[in-house]
């Protein structure tokens, strides 16, 4: 090809590119664009809003299933129990021995780690459904699995490790459920029906913590009792009934909202509710006229992220703890008349005594069993037990290939049930200082992150991992 045949190719091409560049920029993409009118997409109701306008509780759906436990009366109404300490008395005869459990249903969830609770036949739990990007109650029939009824709201989220946390609570009448933004609902705990709501973000001005909300809603007194912790309000009393705000505690120590829940304590004859926040404890009136009114705070034990709640081991102490190396803390409360005193009588790294990342340790005849965490030295992860008056040497661990992660533990009469964050259940026969193994299964085929607390109702254990829940028959009635 010659020089002059280069030429004219050069600048035919150089010709087109300036005719397409001029024509791209005169051309008006939206010159036949029509204006479009709601509803013209026919998106589904709610998907237009934007992620912080949530409507709590709008949609609703029954199954045409009905009710088959219909006269069973067994109760775990509440994050830790009806006592709230992960221990049940059991009216069956149980044969702890005689072969495996065996599964009833198994129900396929969102991934979390929100635990169930169980009152007169139903099982209640606040799922996240990812394809409706929607908190959702879900209420179950206990035998068979099936689910009755369920209630959700739209509130798009990202998963951080997973989505929901919390563990319901239940009255007479009412289920109520704190979503991972802090969305408070409450609902008729038979039909479903939506009673009232409050978004604790847009009332309190709460700030949700990293890996959203894990604080568990506590009923007592019939009251609804909740740690916001905002800029205004530390705490606060909601009446179950009717949503109405009974009293408040102004946050006049400047806490925030951490993963814990609040515990209600009887502290030297004062009913007190009990909390953790990110900043400190603190001691809040549950009682007479001193109702909601903060009683004590102590700032000089905050670590940065606190799961496990507070667990009172004697009238005036409280063992503190929380993971990523916080360890445990001693607290001691004294009363003199109305005044209070607080110190920190010791405070020690993971690896240096009692402590636990996620699960709240347990209180048990004189005795504290929790599972050590990750950073928890020689002994992570293993099944330990502590003497009150020596939170620095164990009297009691499990074997050193029975270690459980961050899994959940559970006392059935003299029995203790601790789930590894496998799926692998061992139920061990307690003694005054010790422990012994006397089975285990396999009950999530391949398990994973199984940390939801379990859940136990007559003769039923409910267990989860972070996309299942499993129902096993422990004892026939």
């Amino acid at each position: 090809m010659n020089d002059k045949k280069i030429k004219w190719i050069t600048v035919g091409v150089i010709a087109l590119y300036l005719c397409l560049l001029i024509g791209w920029h005169l051309y008006d993409p939206s010159a036949n664009f029509t204006l479009a009118q709601p509803g013209a997409d026919h998106r589904p109701a709610g998907y237009a809003r934007k992620a912080d306008d949530v409507l709590i509780g709008e949609f609703f759906m029954k199954e045409a299933v009905k009710q088959t436990s219909l006269n069973l009366t067994g109760e775990w109404p509440c994050f830790r129990g009806p006592d709230h300490d992960d221990q049940i008395t059991p009216s069956p005869t149980f044969r702890w021995e005689d072969g495996d459990f065996k599964e009833l249903w198994s129900v396929a969830t969102g991934e979390g780690h929100a635990a169930p609770i169980v009152s007169d036949g139903r099982v209640y739990v606040l799922d996240y459904d990812e394809q409706l990007s929607s908190d959702a109650l879900r209420c179950f029939d206990l035998l068979t699995g099936k689910q009755l009824w369920h209630r959700w709201y739209r509130v798009p989220m990202k998963r951080n490790h997973g989505f929901s946390r919390t563990i319901p609570a239940i009255s007479k009448r009412s289920v109520i459920t704190i979503g991972p933004e802090g969305h408070v609902m409450c609902c008729d705990k038979l039909t479903g029906d939506m009673k009232w709501s409050i978004d604790m973000k847009k009332r309190f001005g709460t700030e949700i913590p990293f890996w959203y909300t894990g604080q568990c809603p506590l009923i007592h007194n019939n009251e609804l009792v909740l740690a916001p912790a905002g800029k205004d309000t530390l705490m606060v009393g909601i009446d179950v009934a009717t949503g109405k705000t009974l009293w408040g505690t102004p946050n006049t120590v400047g806490f925030k909202m951490s993963h814990s829940s609040v515990m209600p304590m009887n502290l030297s004859g004062a009913l007190t509710y009990v909390y953790i926040g990110v900043g400190g404890v603190c001691g809040v009136s549950a009682q007479g006229e001193n109702l909601g009114k903060l009683l004590w705070s102590n700032s000089k034990w905050q670590p940065s992220v606190v799961a496990p709640s507070p667990l009172q081991i004697s009238q005036n102490q409280i063992f503190l703890v929380a993971g990523y190396g916080a360890g445990g803390a001693l607290l001691q409360v004294d009363r003199q008349g109305s005044s209070w005193q607080t110190n920190i009588k010791e405070s020690y790294k993971a690896n240096e005594g009692m402590s636990s990342e996620q699960q709240t340790p347990l209180n048990y005849k004189g005795t504290l069993i929790t599972i050590l965490p990750k950073d928890g030295g020689g002994m992570r992860e293993r099944l330990a037990m502590f003497a009150p008056g020596d939170l620095h040497h164990p009297i009691w661990t499990s074997a050193a290939d029975e270690r459980f992660g961050l899994g959940p533990y559970i006392i059935i009469g003299d029995r203790l049930l601790a789930l590894k964050e496998d799926g692998e259940l061992y139920v061990y026969q307690l003694a005054s200082k010790s422990m012994k193994l006397i089975r285990k299964q396999r009950v999530m085929e391949e398990g994973v992150d199984a940390w939801g607390p379990m859940a136990y109702a007559d003769g039923i254990l409910i267990v989860r991992d972070s996309k299942t829940i499993k129902s096993l028959q422990i004892a026939a009635y």
